[in-house]
């Protein structure tokens, strides 16, 4: 059992990687955005900090307990800034697992682009300009963590997908 957070930018394709290692492992997903929706919220319209840390408190029980009942678990969020990354390795090593980050980078002509496919389609809820202008702004990436790297264009093709799915299998605590 592997703990898998997700780590980069709105729009950099870390939902699509999240659901294609389920497949390959095979793992729960635990996604913020979904538990945010069955609360009532919608991160990319902004959440207050107060409401992002009950998320954080949920999904990490749900974590938790995959974890303890044997279970791969990959986290769909953002993993920004530093201290939910953090908050996520003390959640492996609560369960004895082991604990990989997979950082998704996109460029940002890239994310632009998938922003305006995604406000023509509605493929996706929303993300507000001045969202993602804050995230851009805030963002901590984990450029001194140990992160596996994916290129957002990488993150729906099977070779890429199959060859880290098999790497996270492999991990052992250390």
């Amino acid at each position: 059992m592997t703990l898998t957070l997700m780590c980069g930018l709105s729009f950099s394709g870390k939902s699509t990687l999240a659901a294609r290692l389920a497949e390959g492992l095979p793992a729960s997903v635990i996604s913020l955005d979904l538990i945010n929706e069955e609360r009532g919220l919608y991160g990319g319209q902004g959440i207050p900090w107060e409401e992002w840390a009950k998320t954080n408190q949920i999904a990490h029980e749900r974590g938790q307990a995959l974890l303890e009942a044997g279970h791969h678990v990959v986290v769909d969020d953002t993993g920004s800034p530093r201290f939910i990354r953090d908050g996520w390795r003390a959640v492996a090593e609560r369960s004895n697992a082991p604990f990989a980050l997979v950082w998704v980078q996109i460029g940002a002509d890239l994310q632009s682009e998938r922003i305006r496919v995604n406000r023509r389609s509605h493929d996706r809820h929303d993300v507000t300009d001045s969202v993602l202008q804050e995230h851009r702004a805030s963002f901590e990436p984990p450029t001194d963590e140990d992160a596996l790297v994916i290129d957002a264009e990488s993150t729906a093709d099977p070779e890429q997908v199959a060859a880290l799915a098999h790497e996270l299998s492999s991990l052992r605590v250390p």
